[in-house]
């Protein structure tokens, strides 16, 4: 069983006992917890992308999983009932008879980990986290919800009247019990949120509390499900790969030169992946001067067809050979010195989305106008809450991520629509999305030498604000 003692196997022995009963007794009783279940529903398939490898662990009837799409769905559960409920219905899922506390049966890693309602009921946590650990990639996500203590008088209290499902004494953990026993089993807790405020179907007013109520405050505090997801602790660096920097030059010529000399070679070599865009200079023959001054170099040169930053830097992510993908502005206001920290930062584990600030030290006089300085620390403020995790500088054009990652973004783009001239939103949102690990990497930047910003102040802060409102519906009200 991967426990001792008596007392551990008569416990899990009456919770099998206890499953098995409630299995035979499904489609037989009426139970409130329909529009529950649909609405976790809702949620796990907001934050996993069909066509994963999944494993869930206390799968039930495997419904949960199924609505997952999977690309390989394996669900485990100590339930013989539940699991032949399960099989009957969802006989494309892969189900597996164990009890979680020894999972040594099932073999290959996943690339998601559910466990949906199971933690109040586990003899030993921290025994299961640790069996999942080694079915983990390094880019693994573990995501578990569980009910609230808020609530458990109230479903004491639907138990006693037989609508929702008869229980044996729970756990009732907190998130910070929850937080504390990842970390000690090695994972890393990357975000944690509140879902559920209404469990029973009403017409509107289960959206309004499930969608918008539940993600404030103070109504937050009476959410009846406390979600986590976490990733395992990094244990090794990653190997080294070639590294492209995507450089967007639009009348940037004189500081062409200056790119090639300063940008260091880093990982297994470095490649500079020039996009320029319709620029009134003479940009575009700058570039194919100095890959001609510089065979020893590894350079890529594109024209822009589109228009702005986040159209060529896509360009230059579709173009690069690289597995390790950097942007870096070609006015050069953060120096190509610095990122070899952003690429160690990735490489070593510590993030898989670095991205720059620009707030933190004492700029350069002149490096940003006091207008946009305050844009930032707003909208800064705005997006930290929007997507869960801090960010303090969402606009400093230095960012770097993995190609595999920004396949995964760039596949599920759709959800927020391409209206991001920036290209930073774009990156931003998707890596939020995927449940990437975001870290802010402190710079001092730097005033221009060259040109002049292509900022529009006014008219970008205009579009920023419908920034907001647009990821406030698709990634926190959703």
């Amino acid at each position: 069983m991967g426990t001792s003692g008596l007392t551990a196997a008569s416990y899990l022995q009456s919770r099998k006992n206890h499953w098995d009963k409630i299995a035979r007794k499904i489609g037989a009783s009426v139970s409130w917890g329909g529009a529950y279940h649909r609405r976790l529903i809702e949620v796990f398939r907001f934050w996993v992308a069909p066509g994963q490898r999944i494993l869930e662990v206390g799968c039930e009837q495997g419904d949960l999983l199924a609505a997952l799409r999977p690309a390989r769905g394996v669900g485990v559960d100590f339930s013989s009932e539940m699991l032949r409920h399960a099989r009957q219905s969802h006989p494309d899922i892969e189900f597996v008879e164990a009890d979680g506390h020894d999972l040594e049966m099932i073999e290959r890693p996943f690339d998601i980990i559910i466990l949906s309602d199971l933690i109040d009921d586990l003899w030993d946590v921290q025994m299961v986290l640790e069996q999942i650990k080694r079915l983990c990639h390094h880019h693994t996500r573990i995501i578990i919800n569980s009910h609230s203590r808020v609530w458990e008088p109230l479903l004491f209290t639907a138990r006693k009247l037989k609508v929702a499902k008869p229980m044996l004494p729970q756990n009732w953990l907190t998130v910070e019990d929850v937080s504390n026993l990842l970390n000690l089993s090695g994972f890393e807790v990357i975000r944690s949120w509140e879902e559920v405020l209404w469990p029973l179907r009403t017409p509107f007013i289960n959206q309004l509390c499930n969608k918008c109520l539940v993600k404030v405050w103070p109504f937050k505090l009476f959410a009846m499900t406390n979600f986590i997801m976490a990733r395992p602790c990094p244990e090794k660096p990653l190997d080294n790969h070639l590294v492209s920097v995507i450089v967007a030059a639009r009348n940037e010529a004189g500081n062409i030169a200056q790119i090639f000399t300063r940008t260091p070679e880093m990982g297994a070599g470095t490649e500079l992946v020039f996009v320029e865009g319709h620029s009134q200079d003479d940009t575009y023959s700058a570039i194919e001067r100095e890959i001609a001054a510089h065979p020893e170099r590894k350079s890529q040169l594109h024209r822009q067809e589109g228009v702005g930053k986040g159209d060529a830097v896509r360009l230059g992510f579709a173009k690069a050979k690289g597995d390790v993908l950097m942007i870096l502005d070609a006015d050069m206001t953060v120096p190509p010195e610095d990122l070899p920290r952003f690429y160690e930062a990735l490489r070593s584990g510590r993030g898989e989305f670095i991205n720059g600030v620009r707030l933190v030290y004492p700029m350069e006089k002149d490096a940003m106008r006091v207008f946009n300085f305050l844009g930032n620390k707003f909208f800064s403020l705005a997006f930290s809450w929007l997507l869960g995790q801090p960010i303090k500088d969402t606009l400093c054009g230095t960012k770097v991520l993995t190609k595999q990652d920004y396949a995964l973004i760039a596949a599920n783009r759709q959800h927020f629509g391409d209206f991001d001239p920036f290209g930073d939103y774009d990156l931003i949102f998707g890596a939020a999305k995927l449940g990437l690990k975001m870290i802010d990497l402190p710079i001092r930047y730097r005033a221009r030498t060259y040109g002049s910003t292509n900022i529009q102040r006014w008219s970008h802060g205009w579009l920023l604000l419908r920034m907001v409102t647009f990821a406030a519906k698709r990634i926190k009200f959703t």
